[in-house]
């Protein structure tokens, strides 16, 4: 059985039945900037950084590609969440899953979410920053992840990547673009494969402002979905969570607890 605790940070326990929300960062990202969020959530549900192998307390371990990325999460998701006290109806807890990722990082939960399908807990997938699957990687990640070094760091501007007192620091970005390459180049070894659809909920978030994103890029995601998706377009560019504020998100995500709770209540 996977042992779930290298892959999570949290902020502290909460109360075992509080939804959790797996959270997947972008490429380069720290998983662990999600748990600010969590005073924007009221104490609705309970933030939890997943943290691939190659990054952070796991740097030493191989980096994975996408799909061995969703695989591990979603073997350690289900065994945090395997109820080992014998309450659960189903043989999981009873709290509801959700699950979150901005740009590489919404490629790898929607990837997890399909390894997930046997959870009956999870109720919702935010996928934010990124287009449908079937068109990744775009020809810009493919070429981007071909480069190296400032080059490579110019070219992510497009990304609104790295700021500019980062690009004028020399040392601090030797320090910090290894890790960001590595994640392109993850995300330019990803091949999409043809799978069911999810049957469950689906929302899709995107900067008015993302030059990445476009809505053609987005009308894919429609078929992997049972239910037709909801598109969300918001202010702000790529990271329009980090220019703005968190709410964009969180209270997209409040919104679907609040709903799922009053739905089980009925």
């Amino acid at each position: 059985m996977t042992d779930p605790a290298p892959w999570f940070i949290t902020a502290g326990s909460g109360p075992p039945d509080v939804p959790r929300v797996y959270c997947f960062a972008h490429a380069g990202g720290d998983p662990r900037s999600f748990l600010t969020w969590r005073s924007e959530l009221e104490g609705e549900a309970q933030l939890v950084a997943v943290c691939p192998p190659g990054r952070g307390h796991r740097a030493s371990e191989p980096r994975p590609t996408v799909e061995e990325f969703a695989e591990g999460a979603a073997a350690a998701i289900l065994a945090e969440e395997r109820d080992t006290g014998g309450t659960g109806r189903t043989g999981y807890n009873d709290r509801p899953v959700y699950l979150f990722g901005h740009s590489l990082g919404g490629l790898v939960a929607f990837e997890t979410a399909r390894r997930l399908r046997d959870l009956p807990t999870l109720r919702h997938l935010f996928v934010s920053g990124i287009s449908a699957p079937a068109l990744a990687p775009s020809q810009r990640v493919r070429e981007l992840a071909a480069l190296e070094g400032r080059e490579f760091a110019e070219q992510l501007s497009f990304f609104e990547g790295l700021p500019p007192e980062v690009m004028a620091h020399e040392e601090l970005l030797d320090l910090l673009l290894p890790g960001v390459i590595a994640d392109f180049r993850m995300a330019a070894g990803y091949r999409y494969r043809p799978a069911a659809p999810l049957e469950v909920s689906v929302s899709v978030v995107g900067g008015r402002d993302d030059a990445y994103l476009h809505p053609e890029k987005m009308r894919p995601w429609h078929d992997e979905c049972r239910v037709p998706p909801t598109l969300h377009w918001v202010d702000g560019g790529h990271f329009y969570f980090r220019d703005k504020s968190p709410k964009a998100v969180t209270d997209l995500l409040l919104d679907a607890i609040q709903a799922d709770r009053h739905i089980e209540v009925i």
